[in-house]
């Protein structure tokens, strides 16, 4: 995964013809603006599994032993 950081009104490119702006930050959210060819799908991730019949992967807590106090 690329991490970019970027500032209000800063945007980046993908593909020569995807443009993402950051629009607003208020707090934790961060508003995204995209413009993108009428031919290319644009979907939050929750409606593309929905679309798709994909069920997100439950969260699972690591059941990895703490051997730190286990010193026998």
């Amino acid at each position: 995964m690329l991490v970019l950081s970027r500032k209000k009104n800063e945007s980046i490119v993908i593909n020569n013809d995807i443009v993402i702006t950051i629009v607003e930050i208020r707090g934790d959210k961060v508003r995204l603006g995209i413009e993108a060819p009428k031919d290319v799908p644009v979907h939050r991730q929750e409606v593309y599994e929905a679309i798709h019949g994909i069920k997100a992967p439950v969260p699972t807590m690591s059941a990895k032993p703490d051997d730190t106090n286990n010193r026998g």
